[in-house]
């Protein structure tokens, strides 16, 4: 699972990476400070079984914090794009292929309108954040139109003579940006195409195109620098776009987790406040600027980025948190580890599904599952319910 942060250059792109997951990237007030991508860690919140259950749970792969659990994302901060990214302009072919393997995107818009089309700094209002939005959607949807049209129609043609289906040729040429043949399905649906592949025209290859992006590719907006932008350009924004829009303040999302980091805040990641521990250890500046990311965030209900990352997981891509088991009575794996892992499943996924994602061989031999919150037997074709916990029994 892993999410991808886009934008074009100097929005705020590598602060809101380096917020969310506290690992060093290159933050610099110039276009392409980002040229190797940045990968980290960051964490999605959910409420802890053990809480429900009246265990201690001892956590393996997902800390727990008074009683929330923490449940790890991958993400991938890429160099900046900028309009004909998709034909080699800029960094955009290496921005590209870095991609590949993100489920989602969160693009970073600067909503205060303060860089231009190529990301240089210009006086906030000065550039539509609209404009943003559609360029980047334009420039992977070409993208993906340039994959699928190498050797299109002697392709197509082929698959109508073999009475092959077109989403399995997609499957196989897609394979390596992660699409799967129901997200391929999908946007086969609501590109609304002709009967005949080989025959499919230009507008309708690029419709398919776009299609592929929403479904394979699909995309939240964090309307950063909200503390610089005019009143209303959030909603104005919101008005202009089909993507879901959150406002945001990387920066000071990244002050808050240092400051915390040093002791010298209280502050949980998503919240909408914070409690100053060591107020004679900060400067007049230091208290002044707590104040006012204080007065910011009460306006704006935080500082965005947590919301950003758990509604990509929650929302944009529709998943939910499960926990196997060995043992159903006391919630423990082999090592007698209490409720060790959290595992980020699609909604609907079934017991036998979540078999195969733990280990093939379980898959393979699933026998039954039974849910440990109820000790109720559950079969494979069992729909589970975010927060559950199940253990898996297998012929051996």
């Amino acid at each position: 699972m892993e999410i991808g942060v886009v934008g074009k250059p100097n929005v705020g792109k590598s602060t809101f990476f380096s917020a969310a997951t506290l690992a060093p990237a290159q933050i610099a007030n110039y276009p392409f400070t980002t040229i190797e991508p940045n990968r980290g860690v960051a964490y999605v919140r959910t409420r802890c079984p053990h809480v429900d259950l009246g265990v201690q749970c001892n956590p393996n792969n997902s800390p727990c914090k008074n009683g929330v659990r923490l449940v790890p994302v991958e993400m991938i901060d890429v160099a900046g794009l900028v309009p004909g990214a998709h034909e080699g302009k800029g960094l955009g072919n290496k921005f590209l292929d870095d991609l590949r393997q993100a489920s989602s995107l969160i693009h970073v818009i600067d909503v205060s309108g303060g860089t231009t089309e190529d990301g240089t700094p210009t006086k906030p209002g000065t550039r539509d954040p609209v404009l943003d939005s559609k360029f980047l959607e334009d420039e992977i949807s070409f993208w993906i139109k340039g994959i699928l049209d190498k050797d299109w129609r002697r392709l197509s043609k082929q698959a109508e003579l073999d009475g092959a289906k077109i989403e399995r040729v997609l499957h196989e040429r897609f394979t390596g940006l992660g699409f799967t043949e129901p997200q391929i399905q999908a946007a086969l649906r609501k590109a609304a195409l002709g009967p005949r592949p080989s025959i499919w025209t230009e507008d309708e290859l690029v419709g398919l195109a776009r299609s592929l992006q929403k479904s394979g590719k699909p995309m939240l907006i964090a309307a950063n620098k909200y503390d610089m932008a005019a009143e209303g350009a959030v909603e104005s924004l919101r008005s202009g776009v089909e993507a879901q829009v959150i406002a945001t303040s990387a920066e000071f999302e990244l002050a808050l987790r240092r400051a915390a980091q040093a002791g010298l805040i209280d502050y949980l990641p998503g919240a909408t406040d914070f409690k100053v521990l060591e107020p004679t250890k900060l400067s007049d500046k230091q208290t002044k600027a707590l104040e006012q990311i204080r007065q910011q965030m009460q306006k704006h209900g935080g500082t965005g980025v947590q919301k950003c990352l758990e509604t990509s997981i929650f929302e944009t891509l529709n998943l939910m948190v499960v926990y196997p088991v060995e043992d159903e009575n006391k919630y423990t794996d082999k090592q007698g580890r209490v409720l060790p892992d959290a595992h980020l499943v699609p909604k609907g996924c079934t017991a036998r599904e979540l078999a195969f994602r733990v280990h093939t061989d379980l898959g393979n031999n699933f026998i039954r599952a039974v849910d440990a919150r109820t000790k109720r037997v559950i079969g494979q074709d069992h729909q589970l319910k975010d927060g559950d916990v199940v253990t898996i029994y297998a012929r051996r």
